[in-house]
């Protein structure tokens, strides 16, 4: 009988290396980026992510791209309220055929729901849920993270740019008066309040529960000025398909990334994933590059997952987790953490031990 698998070494339920997520956000990053006098281009280009790709309608990033790239923005800019920036800069047009959608639709109530549905083609990072207050009928949107233990700073921006994006969005489409009634963040208040109020027009909440943001029924039902059912309704068939083959993309990437980190120390050939997928190299290849990822970036992606959770294990060394995580010596993990995240495995460990503590 085989000994017990340690936990450390089974797959995790993250899925935070797929690229499955359309890049709106760091497009607008980068843009109010620059007003700070900060170029993001140079970090974009190390992780892969050129200009020329950053301009593809097909490009797609993972969690972990897109966190590395706001962790870094925060910091060069020092700027505590990027998100809200962020968000106030965007337009519905940056959401392609699901910003159209929205655009046709009947009312602000039933946009933001089409918008939830298929939150998936729209760039969102967080996750996103609606449902009316059986109190007042009054429309309450939810914005939870994807991750409960994603870096506070990171955590901060993403709802910060979730609502001020809703906001925004809804002044373009109803008119500018347009304000919620109530906005609840879960993160603690910030030392600039009047930045909050200046945006949201509204009450502004901090140590919620959860990210929330209630809008009244005489807004929510509010029609939308470019409302067309015919265009709404083909539309959404297209969206539909599109839904379909994002799926079809993620079940992809999420038993590749499984298997992957079941064979680790040892990764599988590509070869011997073609055979399991009963298809060819050349069309694994091409399915992965639809998905805006390379089989070896998916390794790399899950390898790096799994040194970073065995740095959080004091017990192991840094010869044990160059075994575990498939490198070939303790060399090749430093090089590897260096060109990840710009420091050392003990630095790291160290960084990433202090905020748990």
């Amino acid at each position: 009988m085989s000994p017990a698998p340690d936990p450390a070494d089974l797959p995790g339920t993250s899925r935070s290396t797929s690229a499955t997520i359309q890049p709106n956000i760091l497009r607008y990053l980068v843009v109010v980026a620059d007003e700070h006098g900060v170029d993001l281009r140079p970090l974009l280009k190390r992780m892969g992510l050129d200009e020329t790709v950053m301009r593809s309608a097909a490009l797609r990033v993972s969690y972990r791209q897109g966190s590395a790239v706001i962790r870094r923005a925060l910091d060069v800019t020092g700027d505590e309220h990027l998100g809200l920036k962020v968000g106030a800069a965007q337009h519905l047009t940056a959401w392609g055929l699901l910003g159209f959608a929205l655009m046709a639709d009947d009312t602000l109530h039933h946009a933001i729901e089409t918008g939830v549905k298929y939150q998936n083609l729209s760039g969102a990072m967080v996750v996103w849920s609606a449902a009316v207050s059986e109190e007042d009928d009054a429309f309450v949107l939810r914005a939870d993270l994807p991750d409960p233990a994603m870096d506070p700073a990171v955590a901060c921006f993403l709802s910060e740019e979730a609502f001020a994006s809703v906001v925004t969005l809804s002044r373009l489409s109803v008119g500018p008066l347009f304000a919620p009634r109530a906005v609840e963040f879960s993160f603690p208040p910030s030392r600039q309040l009047d930045m909050y109020e200046a945006l949201f027009g509204c009450p502004v909440r901090f140590g919620a529960a959860v990210n929330r943001l209630v809008i009244d029924p005489a807004w929510a039902r509010t029609r939308m000025p470019g409302r067309d059912p015919v265009s709404y309704a083909s539309t959404l068939e297209m969206l539909d398909a599109q839904l379909a083959s994002r799926r079809d993309q993620q079940d992809l990437l999420e038993v590749l990334e499984i298997s992957v980190a079941q064979g680790l120390p040892l990764v599988p050939s590509f070869s011997e994933q073609a055979r399991r997928h009963a298809t060819s190299e050349r069309t694994l290849r091409r399915r992965l590059a639809d998905c805006g990822t390379t089989y070896e970036a998916l390794v790399a992606g899950v390898r790096r997952e799994r040194v970073e959770q065995l740095l959080l294990r004091p017990e192991l060394t840094l010869r044990d987790i160059s075994r575990r995580a498939g490198f070939s010596d303790e060399r090749a993990l430093r090089r590897a953490v260096r060109r990840w995240h710009g420091t050392s495995p003990v630095q790291l460990r160290e960084r990433m031990r202090t905020p748990r503590l």
